[in-house]
């Protein structure tokens, strides 16, 4: 038959656990500053730049996504933040 093996089966859910990881860490890294009571994040770059900002797309543009899942929340937080203004 046609079916999957066992090892295709698992990776596969591994693929996906991986995804669902990286998708908690990306929301992880801004959730606390959204919303009326969103709290400033203090950011140290690259460059030893210190930027404080509340703003959930500005954050993830600066964070070193390295996911390819991860990559794509925060492209996809670009692209709203370009169409919608916030």
């Amino acid at each position: 038959g046609g079916g999957e093996t066992y090892q295709e089966r698992s990776k596969g859910k591994d693929v996906r656990t991986s995804n669902i990881v990286a998708a908690k860490a990306v929301a992880n890294a801004v959730r606390t500053s959204l919303g009326p009571r969103g709290m400033d994040k203090l950011l140290q770059l690259p460059s030893n730049e210190v930027l404080i900002s509340n703003d959930g797309a500005t954050i993830l543009s600066k964070m070193k996504v390295l996911h390819p899942a991860g990559k794509m929340l925060v492209e996809l937080s670009q692209s709203q933040d370009i169409s919608a203004g916030d």
